[in-house]
Formats: C-alpha cells, sequence, structure tokens
C-alpha cells in the first residue's frame, strides 16, 4: 500500500508559472517511487496567469483539497489604481507603484501582511486539515514556500499533530531579492524572522532549490539544510527537437521586473547593431513573459524594439517550442545582494532545450557553477559592460561557425523524474 504525502502549495493549476511546475512534477512522479500526492491548495487563488496545458501533469485520479480564501488585493489595487494582477516582484508594465495611496497600500502590504497577504488562510487551514487528517492519516506532509503562509499552517499541523514536515523553500524568505524594497518597520522585520525561524526550527527537513540558499539557511538556523534543485521534465521536451531558426535569436523566457533588467546588455546589443550591419540583419529578440516598462524603455533607448516580438505569457508547450527553434537562451539573473544564490527552475529547461545559454549575472554563483558543469553556456557580469560585449561578440562568431563550442549536453541528473527519486528518498527516512 503506498505511503500519503500531503502536499500545501498555494500554486497548483490551472494556475501557470514557474511556481506550479516543481510541486507538479513531483506528484507526478511519486507514484512511481510508492508514494501518493495528496495536494492541499486554495479554491479561488490570485494568479498572475493561467496555463491550462499543465492540467494535463496531475496525476489521474490524485486527491486535490480545496478551500476558499481571502486576500486582500483587491484593496491593494484599489489603492496603488493597478488594473491587473500583481506581478512578481512588482512587475508593471506602467512602472513602479506611485502616489501616497499607492505607498501607503504597500507600507500596509509589507507590514501588516506578514508573513505575505496569505495570511488569513493559515488558522483556518489548520483547523480543516486537523480534522481531515485525524479521518485520512498521512505518513508526511510538504509545505512549499513563497507564499511562506504555506509553512505556517504545516507549523500547526507539526505542533497539534506530531506530522512528519518538510519544508520546501522554492526561494529565500528575508533574504529574498525585493525584501530590501518593502518598507518594513523594525519591528515586522522581526516578526519575519521569528516565522522563519521557527519554521526552519521545527521542520523534521528544509529542502532548497540551491547551494546558496543551503549554506544561509544553515548558517541561520544551525541545522542541516537539504538541496533538490528545479528540473526539467523530458516528457515536455520531444526527441525530435524543433530546428533552430536561421536568424541570430536571442530568447528569455520568464518575467523581467526592473531588478532583472540590464541596461549594460541592451546596450551592447546596441553597440553590435550600429557597428557591424551583419549581426544587424540577423538580430532578433524574442521576450516572453511579463516584461516591465524599464526593459521597454531601455530597448527604445538602443535602438533595439523594432527587433523584438514580445509574446507575452504563452503555455508551457509553446514556450518550449519557442526555446528549442532560438540560438541563444538568454537569462538574466536578479542583480541583488543574493544574485549568487538565484538559481531558476527556467536554467533547466534551457538545459533541456540544449540551446547556447547566455546568463547575465554574478560570477561565482549557483548558475556560473551549473553552467561550467554542464558547459551549457557562459555568464557575463551583470555590472561590466565589457564583459557582456565580449560575450556576445564570442557567441555571434559561434553562431556564424554553427557554434563549434557548444557541447552534447546530458542534464538527466536534473530530470523531475530522477529529482522526485531524490525526494522520495528524504521522505522514506522520515519515518
Amino acid at each position: 500500500m503506498p505511503k500519503r504525502l500531503l502536499i500545501l502549495t498555494y500554486y497548483w493549476p490551472p494556475a501557470g508559472g514557474s511556481g506550479v511546475q516543481r510541486w507538479l512534477k513531483f506528484a507526478k512522479y511519486l507514484r512511481e517511487f510508492g508514494w501518493e500526492p495528496v495536494i492541499y491548495t486554495p479554491q479561488n487563488p490570485e494568479v498572475a496567469m493561467v496555463d491550462e496545458t499543465l492540467s494535463a501533469d496531475i496525476p489521474h485520479g490524485v486527491e486535490v483539497l480545496k478551500r476558499s480564501i481571502f486576500e486582500p488585493y483587491r484593496l491593494f489595487r484599489l489603492f496603488t489604481r493597478q488594473k491587473g494582477k500583481m506581478g512578481v516582484g512588482f512587475t508593471s508594465d506602467e512602472g513602479s507603484v506611485k502616489g501616497i495611496f499607492g505607498r501607503l497600500a504597500l507600507w500596509v502590504r509589507a507590514n501588516l501582511f506578514i508573513p505575505d497577504a496569505r495570511m488569513f488562510w493559515v488558522k483556518p487551514s489548520i483547523r480543516f486539515l486537523t480534522k481531515y487528517l485525524k479521518q485520512h492519516p498521512v505518513d508526511a506532509v510538504v509545505s512549499t514556500g513563497p507564499p511562506h503562509s504555506m509553512h505556517l499552517i504545516a507549523l500547526g499541523l507539526k505542533q497539534k499533530l506530531g506530522i512528519k514536515w518538510i519544508a520546501d523553500f522554492r526561494d529565500p524568505w528575508t533574504n529574498i531579492d525585493y525584501f530590501s524594497d518593502l518598507p518594513l518597520t523594525a519591528r515586522a522585520l522581526k516578526k519575519h524572522r521569528k516565522f522563519e525561524q521557527d519554521v526552519l526550527i521545527n521542520a523534521d527537513e528544509v529542502v532548497v532549490v540551491g547551494s546558496q540558499m543551503q549554506e544561509e539557511f544553515e548558517q541561520t538556523s544551525g541545522r542541516k539544510v537539504r538541496v533538490i534543485t528545479n528540473g526539467f521534465d523530458e516528457a515536455d521536451f520531444p526527441e525530435q527537437s524543433a530546428e533552430p531558426d536561421q536568424y541570430f535569436t536571442f530568447t528569455h523566457v520568464g518575467t523581467i521586473p526592473p531588478n532583472r533588467n540590464c541596461e549594460f546588455f541592451w546596450q551592447a546589443m546596441g553597440s553590435l547593431i550600429s557597428s557591424n550591419e551583419a549581426f544587424a540583419s540577423k538580430l532578433r529578440i524574442q521576450l516572453v513573459g511579463t516584461v516591465d516598462k524599464s526593459v521597454r524603455d531601455q530597448l527604445e533607448k538602443y535602438g533595439l524594439t523594432d527587433y523584438c516580438t514580445f509574446f507575452g505569457y504563452v503555455d508551457h508547450a509553446t514556450s518550449v517550442q519557442l526555446m528549442q527553434r532560438s540560438q541563444v537562451l538568454l537569462l538574466l539573473v536578479n542583480n541583488t545582494p543574493n544574485a549568487k544564490g538565484i538559481l531558476t527552475g527556467k536554467v533547466f529547461e534551457y538545459l533541456a532545450a540544449k540551446r547556447p545559454i547566455l546568463a547575465i549575472g554574478p560570477l561565482g554563483g549557483d548558475v556560473d557553477n551549473l553552467l561550467k558543469e554542464t558547459r551549457a553556456g557562459v555568464i557575463a557580469n551583470f555590472s561590466n559592460y565589457t564583459d557582456i560585449l565580449t560575450k556576445l561578440t564570442w557567441l555571434w562568431g559561434e553562431y556564424e561557425q554553427g557554434f563549434p563550442s557548444l557541447q552534447s549536453i546530458d542534464a538527466t541528473t536534473y530530470s523531475r523524474q530522477n529529482l522526485a527519486g531524490r525526494l522520495v528518498e528524504i521522505l522514506d527516512n522520515l519515518s
């Protein structure tokens, strides 16, 4: 008889985006290793994008528990006059939040909704799940954050029922890139750090997605932290991959918020267009996902707008096709103090697409180490214009010769199926 794993996740299909895929893919493969997933997720979440195609990966007949959630984002948008969903890291087509009401709403969001705006779901979820688990026991529970309110639900269940618990961090908590942009009071910051420590200390296992985050959490908590990176699902990447197009196409898949935008990169692109007629005739830039206004302004500034195609959000299957047909895959790492520890799920899908990767980020970080390990691409320092221009020039030369330096990448270590097996090793050792 399979063991049962309760997964507490805010993001679940039909929600789209990277936050969904980690635990959707784990759930897809858990049965192969003798574990039956049970999902707990909101009935009416505030999500920035929808991707109905991801529902095909939900295991047949899996139990999905859904409960209504109250979130104050409608009031936040009313004050800030934002019409759409809140973007990741405050990305906006119109620029940053402005005006006295906008600043007030942001202050309220930062200091009263701790750890996040899903805090109102914590106590009702603990009550509901305590009753559910007494009638339908499970062998372990996993909480995945952000939002970190999911961890507080699991903490409550741990305290009430003594259940085995894995806290999974897809991103840091108090060290996340946009945390320093929030107008936090000393009291609010203290409360965030207390909640973070409560989770880190009380969870039976803590899992993170990269080695830098592992080191940070081990230093702050004094406990062992495990790494299971994000990955790619081999089933999403057909063996007969699409042929790359004839142009020198750069494709970026995912959100570009202000702190992920690198003006030096666009400046270097503009310089090469001006100085190299062949480069200008072949260049194409594809931006797939939400793009901040600062990006569009700089594209205009450096004469790149006419070279760009803005796709907006597309379903996952379409993004895979765009990756496989691109000549170069662009990875922009957030220019923030914790940049060395940022290792997004997107980079693993880039590996699976088997196209050259150009990363713009910090040298010596998790992304740099991964690219060296897999020989899948190069990284340029986001603070060094000359380095970026040099790497772009090198890639242009490689493109003209058919990328002779591109290695045949075997990245199966990072397949979702293999990573699920690593997760199960941790689960099996809990009991």
